[in-house]
């Protein structure tokens, strides 16, 4: 008892002064400790051994400009509003690849397409590769996933698998095909009966807002805006009714998950992410390299370490999100991977990550031909188009068997008979030149091709000098599309 009591006095004392430090406002702490107050908070956290649970959401197919927190002021996202509020937005966040499994997979691995092997759109990585599921396993993580898979193979992705989390809309039971459906509510179930002893990482993967996109629109077609680079059309604006309605479905899934870490006390030790894979399925955004197809949402919420509702201008690549939170989960990102940490940009170290964003796409079975890489700095962007003698389609001007671009762009090649701007934009839909050269600051649409414009010479030499010793580094020789994949 003695020795108790004599301890307890220092015991109070450390509590109090750790009550102080963390509650005092940012100038009360000792500036020249080098520690700002999300630090002091981290290390408490760190010092207390509860490692953070994660929780990734994935968006399917969205376009950065299509929701709330990124400026939408027409589409309905108040899920996503919230967690904007308590998150920093990143303003520059960059897909590895415009298509879905090549995105995912640069996403889980943290290595760029053709480093783990999946750059072709349903291709699989390469047998040996480690993704997130490995990393986190040896830090002791319980790892989870719900929703799309769109990852191959098994041993590369060995998650655990919360079943019953895809299933059919309604209507489509027999034959879902592309209309499937994240269900949240075995997710719930997971989280309820999660062991709080161990740290989890959780994958939730929508399929929303990819195609086909919900058939009974809940806005007016009068509601939505035209991206200054398509043709406004009525078939046009009752298909992006349809894709604003998939949009807001998958925020009602997003809030769902939320208010489940809510509801068992396990927000305020998880970190939560949110992006989209790329793009949605639109002319000049998925598939393309255009910033459209690349650049995606990216909101992270780190409850005591990221002050909420921040935005940052950093470029970060997807690739990065691996190396970044085995770093906050306490661990040493492998040497050998693409992506980069940005954990000194979350914790307030840094302002800037990466000088260029590299990015590359191969193609997409029949549909799609026409491979291209690019690099992108914060201003101007290159890309180098593998095969411009190729017309540029992809399954919006070729699928007859599911909308997500029949039930529009035949509207669109009927006005460019009589109009000449919607000549103009079918023929830069259709037509890839060998070299692109765009001023993202005046031109974010990339609409006006500055390739040939001797103003920017330098400029471009420099970057095509780039692109072609990071494609090397690579290992990317390819000089056009892969071989016509056999018909199933």
């Amino acid at each position: 008892m003695k020795r108790l009591a004599r301890s307890m006095p220092l015991r109070v004392t450390a509590i109090f002064l750790l009550l102080l430090v963390c509650s005092a406002p940012p100038g009360l702490v000792p500036t020249n400790s080098g520690m700002d107050r999300t630090l002091v908070l981290a290390r408490t956290t760190q010092r207390s051994g509860a490692r953070p649970n994660i929780v990734l959401f994935v968006a399917d197919d969205l376009t950065v400009t299509d929701n709330g927190p990124y400026g939408s002021k027409r589409v309905r996202t108040p899920n996503l509003d919230r967690l904007a509020a308590q998150s920093v937005r990143f303003d520059r966040a960059f897909a590895a690849s415009p298509t879905c499994v090549p995105s995912r997979a640069a996403l889980y691995t943290g290595l760029m397409p053709f480093r783990n092997g999946a750059h072709p759109n349903h291709s699989q990585c390469y047998e040996g590769v480690k993704s997130l599921a490995h990393y986190f396993q040896q830090l002791g993580y319980v790892t989870e996933q719900a929703g799309k898979r769109d990852f191959f193979p098994a041993s590369v992705f060995p998650f655990e698998i919360i079943k019953t989390s895809v299933v059919p809309e309604p209507g489509f039971e027999s034959k879902p095909a592309l209309h499937l459906d994240l269900n949240t509510t075995p997710v719930d179930k997971w989280l309820a009966g999660a062991d709080k002893s161990k740290p989890f990482f959780l994958i939730v993967a929508d399929h929303s807002p990819h195609v086909v996109w919900v058939e009974k629109a809940e806005y007016k077609p009068e509601e939505v805006e035209i991206p200054p680079n398509h043709i406004d059309t009525p078939e046009t604006r009752a298909a992006r009714a349809r894709y604003y309605t998939d949009i807001t479905k998958m925020d009602r899934n997003l809030g769902g998950v939320l208010a489940s870490l809510d509801k068992y006390g396990l927000a305020e030790n998880t970190i939560f992410i949110f992006t989209s894979d790329q793009g949605a399925q639109w002319p000049f955004s998925k598939w393309t390299v255009y910033d459209m197809g690349i650049r995606v949402p990216l909101l992270v919420r780190w409850p005591g370490v990221i002050k909420p509702g921040g935005a940052t201008d950093a470029m970060v690549s997807l690739v990065d999100v691996v190396p970044t939170f085995i770093e906050a989960a306490g661990g040493k990102p492998p040497e050998d991977l693409d992506g980069q940490s940005f954990i000194s940009l979350l914790r307030g170290h840094s302002q800037t990550h990466r000088e260029y964003i590299f990015v590359t796409h191969t193609g997409d079975g029949q549909y799609n031909r026409n491979p291209a890489r690019a690099v992108r700095t914060e201003r101007y962007k290159l890309i180098l188009n593998l095969a411009p003698e190729i017309t540029y389609t992809t399954h919006i001007d070729l699928a007859k068997d599911h909308d997500g671009g029949r039930e529009y762009w035949p509207s669109w090649e009927e006005r460019a008979k009589t109009d000449q701007r919607a000549a103009a934009v079918i023929d830069r839909y259709r037509n890839h030149p060998k070299e692109e050269f765009y001023d993202l600051a005046t031109d974010p649409y990339e609409i006006h091709n500055l390739i040939g414009d001797r103003k920017y010479v330098d400029i471009i030499a420099d970057l095509r000098a780039r692109l072609s010793v990071w494609r090397k580094q690579q290992k990317d020789d390819k000089t056009g599309p892969d071989p016509v994949p056999p018909t199933k």
